[in-house]
């Protein structure tokens, strides 16, 4: 009733005001309104000054001010907006969905993409040295310059023949293998020290390099030999991934530093050699391969304290001649001191020609 009875007061004094008098100033003066108020009251025409505009003006402040209440009591809520945004959407499906022309799979189902015809296939000899440089020869620039090029302190860790469709594993002191193909590299010449391997495949900082393999089909095994003397037979085909995976952690055991991986199909001699030239022989016969990359393997070489193993080479590889001295049966073994006549290193003559 206060309100009501304000309004009329109000009308009444509008009504007597002259037109010239409908100012903002006065206005403001008046009825103790801002300005804002008064330049929206001086702008309404007379006749719809009355009680029932007034009120219908009111009412749509009062409702204003509680669709605001609403709406930030909505913003405060994250189960009234999931509830919007899920009735929006149902909405939308309602209206616009159409069937599905897509198919949803899991990561697990997806195959990985084959390119190889994509790409020429030709021979090449591949080449690691023991700071991770990388090189694709072809056999006709190694015929016109068969020297390779290292950095100073450099040198060659390992090679063998493949070609520009090879699929290749580099394994890393971290316990890590970076997948990847010879025809990612460019070819080079001898005389090019090559691509530098943590770049090109954006390893960790610090990241050395190990060893380079060479999967094929991923049949056989890797044997992994490491400094305590241990020696692990690991399943090829725990490597062999569905997607593009360029990179696997957790590629083989960190208990111990490691030494060598040789690749491993059928039965083959092995020769470890540990820092005081103790070495021995055993065939990878006497391990069992295993699915999981992370086995630490078995003794396969007794070491004396604060000794181990420096090198593990396949025995064809070697200059081992009197294979008996060093042949263990067992694991572990003893092995013997390497000779002179096996390791493969001449003695310089202590004459000189004049």
């Amino acid at each position: 009733e206060r309100i009501l009875l304000d309004i009329d007061k109000a009308i009444a004094i509008i009504r007597n005001t002259p037109k010239e008098s409908m100012v903002v100033p006065n206005l403001m003066d008046g009825f103790g309104i801002d300005e804002i108020q008064a330049e929206y009251v001086a702008e309404i025409k007379l006749r719809n000054i009355n009680r029932e505009y007034i009120l219908k003006r009111i009412d749509e402040i009062s409702r204003l001010r509680d669709e605001i209440d609403d709406l930030e009591a909505t913003l405060k809520s994250r189960r009234r907006l999931a509830g919007i945004i899920k009735r929006e959407l149902a909405d939308i499906i309602k209206k616009h969905g159409q069937p599905r022309r897509t198919q949803l799979v899991g990561a697990e189902d997806i195959g990985e993409f084959e390119d190889d015809g994509l790409v020429d296939d030709y021979p090449v000899r591949l080449f690691l040295s023991r700071e991770g440089y990388f090189k694709k020869i072809t056999p006709q620039s190694l015929r016109m310059s068969g020297e390779q090029k290292y950095k100073e302190d450099d040198g060659p860790l390992c090679s063998f023949e493949g070609s520009n469709r090879t699929e290749l594993l580099f394994f890393t002191d971290r316990q890590q293998v970076y997948k990847t193909r010879a025809y990612d590299f460019p070819d080079t010449k001898a005389s090019s020290l090559g691509s530098f391997l943590p770049s090109v495949l954006n390893m960790d900082e610090g990241e050395t390099v190990l060893a380079m393999v060479k999967p094929g089909d991923y049949k056989g095994s890797l044997l992994f030999v490491y400094e305590n003397g241990k020696a692990a037979l690991v399943e090829l085909n725990s490597y062999a991934t569905k997607t593009n995976r360029r990179r696997l952690t957790g590629a083989y055991s960190d208990k111990s530093p490691l030494v060598a991986v040789l690749p491993v199909e059928g039965e083959l001699n092995v020769a470890v050699c540990s820092s005081d030239t103790r070495t021995a022989v055993f065939s990878t016969s006497l391990l069992s391969p295993k699915p999981t990359r992370s086995t630490q393997g078995v003794q396969v070489l007794a070491l004396k304290k604060n000794q181990h193993v420096v090198s593990a080479e396949l025995l064809e590889n070697t200059q081992i001649k009197n294979l008996s001295r060093y042949r263990i049966k067992s694991l572990p073994g003893p092995g013997a001191l390497l000779k002179g006549e096996d390791s493969g290193q001449q003695q310089e003559s202590l004459f000189k020609e004049e």
